[in-house]
């Protein structure tokens, strides 16, 4: 009956793992996987992937917990993308200087710009803890047990590395579900300098008109450096006494590069992927996915309008908006992908195979239910539905609504007594008065608008009727204007009648309540629903035990492989690379289009570069987190960034197809181009070619 099973499952799209699918650990690299990249054209010993003292993995880097970087230099140069860097190209603009329009350069030490809160991270070490933490005893907790027993093996697991080394730290995650656990140590530099960025104009070419597709010409890339105490060479606060950091392993850029069928490689930190997800949590990630970009779709109208009126505006939400159309676009894309593949049934005939093998092994009867996870699905639809209305609304979209919340759920009272207070940091370089309250007013009106079940109405909708005549946007002007949350360096005194009286702190109030009840909701089913979703990712391990398995994406270091490749879709060949010529027919529609216009001197230079490779396409196996990622060719030389994956493969967190799925990448001898002929950086060339 096995045999039966598992050749059935040939069948289907869910079985084996193809040849470039895969976010693989590097630690524990099956050695069939190896084998697999050798006859791909990866050409050097196993162990110059994780265990040398010239490993590549010890170049790679957590790009401050968002992206994915590599060290290029024995000073501590990084690459990353342009994305990645964009807030901070953001936060050191201004009208006068304006770093996103312009582009910056260091041509000295001194000139590079600190960073608040950026950091890169190199991973030291992983192993599997899964007999520490998965006793007979973990099994019998609850959820609640459960976490507080992670924290405190985790806790302990960390003291006793840090006892060795007071600059490493432990992560002890989940993989498979679940069903294993691996603890990561790494070691975080927290000194990270702006060096290098070119204009936002080839930064972010294209900008949303070409964001996940093809063909692009993105000069997708920014150039940081670490910095380390003077004294030990390592990790230290910033200080202007810090010096460049020296590596123990940097990676050598090829100038080589590459061709149709090149083996390639990405190493980097792939965010989350649910490809053991089950046929009905699909169909929950569609609902959230409409309802994602329904919402964003509202808000980017009002924060593209309010940019394109003034620069001071565009500057301040340049990275807001971005970050906000990424997954506005992405979420789209999945859908579509998930409908023109038809992912749901595929899941579906994959789940009756689960249970056949179920009826015929015994395994797993009594503890996976296919009728209990689709029931469990459909209680929680509509508070689901709910909550990501609630979250795209009213989090992390306006400052008034950031900041009510924050008073009754974060903020840490000062002082004592009647004179306890809350002080609220002036942040006002980095929103905009009128903008923000045209977005509160906007979505406002679109929530009530699709909010079918009274009950998930914060109550502050009573005082817009009664009050306001049911105008939001009425509303959300008064709230701005009276507020003493939006009064630059006023306190909020807790413990005093004048706290609730205040109209934002009502309001934050009613959001905390409503989103704590959701929240609740939500977690009442989402614990049984995790179990099962364990337990159907722990069944298909087992059937399919002869082959081998990665873990979903969590943010810890992956390593995919696979070929520079074009892809067909029906009779449209997409081609393997982009060149020049390509981007300078774009230019010329850059008074039709405002995502393809540059600056002319940009025109010149791409004039001026024959045909020089742009972009290219590879089969990788990426997702977000990725960007910023080496891709690496058979040899460990640097040939590109990973940037983007394609429209036609925009499932693929859910789903790896194999025909459609390619990770976009920007030629590395189109950023050393665009340093030396736009930028004049020679000294950065000079330190990268050492």
């Amino acid at each position: 009956m096995k045999k039966t099973i598992l050749s059935l499952l040939s069948l289907v799209a869910f079985a084996p793992v193809s040849a470039d699918e895969g976010m693989w650990t590097l630690y524990n690299l099956p050695q069939a996987v190896y084998e697999t990249m050798k006859s791909e054209g990866y050409q050097l010993p196993y162990d110059m992937l994780y265990q040398a003292d010239n490993a590549i993995m010890k170049s790679v880097v957590n790009f401050s917990g968002y992206c994915s970087g590599v060290v290029v230099s024995p000073d501590g140069l990084v690459f990353t993308n342009h994305h990645c860097g964009f807030e901070s190209i953001r936060s050191h603009s201004t009208v006068e200087h304006d770093y996103m329009l312009n582009g910056f350069y260091a041509k000295t030490f001194e000139d590079e710009l600190p960073n608040e809160n950026m950091f890169v991270s190199f991973m030291v070490e992983q192993k599997d803890v899964t007999e520490q933490v998965l006793t007979p005893e973990f099994e019998k907790m609850s959820i609640h047990e459960r976490s507080v027993f992670l924290d405190s093996i985790e806790t302990a697991m960390s003291r006793e590395v840090q006892a060795k080394d007071s600059t490493l730290r432990l992560e002890l995650k989940p993989f498979y579900e679940g069903n294993r656990y691996f603890a990561t140590t790494y070691r975080d530099f927290r000194d990270l300098r702006l060096v290098f960025a070119i204009p936002k104009s080839m930064g972010k070419f294209g900008g949303e008109t070409d964001n996940w597709m093809w063909p692009r010409q993105t000069c997708d890339f920014s150039v940081f450096r670490i910095y380390c105490d003077p004294k030990t060479g390592g990790p230290a606060d910033y200080s202007k006494d810090n010096v460049p950091y020296h590596p123990e392993h940097w990676a050598r850029v090829s100038d080589e590069g590459y061709k149709d069928g090149s083996f390639s490689m990405t190493m980097g930190y792939p965010g989350s992927t649910s490809r053991y997800l089950s046929s009905y949590g699909i169909q929950e990630r569609y609902v959230q996915n409409d309802a994602r970009a329904q919402v964003r779709g509202v808000k980017q109208e009002v924060m593209k309008r309010h940019m394109d009126a003034s620069e001071a505006v565009r500057i301040k939400y340049d990275s807001k908006y971005a970050t906000s159309s990424n997954y506005w676009k992405n979420s789209i894309g999945m859908n579509k992908c998930i409908d023109s593949i038809g992912l749901i049934g595929q899941k579906q005939q994959f789940e009756q195979l689960l249970r056949q093998w179920q009826d015929s092994t015994g395994m797993f009867v009594g503890q996976l239910d296919f009728q209990l996870l689709e029931r469990l699905y459909a209680q929680r639809q509509e508070v689901v539905k709910a909550l990501m209305n609630f979250s795209e609304t009213f989090r992390r979209t306006d400052e008034l609504s950031t900041r009510a919340m924050f008073v009754h759920n974060g903020a840490h009272p000062v002082g004592h007594g009647k004179r306890q207070h809350i002080n609220i940091k002036d942040n006002s370089e980095t929103w905009d008065y009128d903008t923000d309250r045209e977005i509160l007013g906007t979505l406002l009106k679109n929530y009530r608008e699709k909010t079918t079940n009274e009950k998930y109405l914060p109550d502050f909708y009573k005082t817009i009727d009664q009050q306001y005549g049911g105008d939001c946007q009425e509303y959300a002007n008064t709230l701005y204007a009276k507020s003493r949350l939006m009064k630059k360096g006023k306190r909020l005194y807790p413990n005093k009648k004048s706290f609730m009286k205040d109209l934002g702190v009502q309001y934050g109030l009613d959001l905390t309540t409503l989103m704590a009840d959701l929240r609740k909701a939500y977690m009442q089913i989402d614990d049984s629903i995790s179990d099962q979703e364990r337990l159907l990712c722990a069944a298909k391990l087992r059937m399919e035990e002869d082959l081998p398995h990665y873990s979903d994406a969590n943010f810890t270091m992956r390593l995919s492989y696979g070929q520079v490749k074009e892809y067909q879709l029906g009779k449209w060949n997409s081609g393997y690379r982009t060149t020049a010529p390509s981007m300078v027919a774009k230019m010329k529609k850059g008074d039709s289009i405002e995502d393809y216009k540059v600056e002319p001197e940009m025109i010149s230079l791409m004039q001026s570069a024959g045909d020089m490779p742009l972009c290219f396409l590879t089969t990788n196996d990426i997702t977000g987190g990725n960007s910023g990622s080496p891709m690496f060719d058979g040899q460990n030389r640097l040939i590109g960034l990973a940037f983007d994956g394609n429209w036609d493969s925009l499932s693929s967190d859910i789903f790896f197809d194999s025909q459609l799925a390619r990770c976009i990448g920007v030629d590395i001898r189109y950023v050393l181009f665009m340093m030396d002929k736009w930028g004049h950086a020679d000294r950065l060339l000079h330190e990268i070619k050492r």
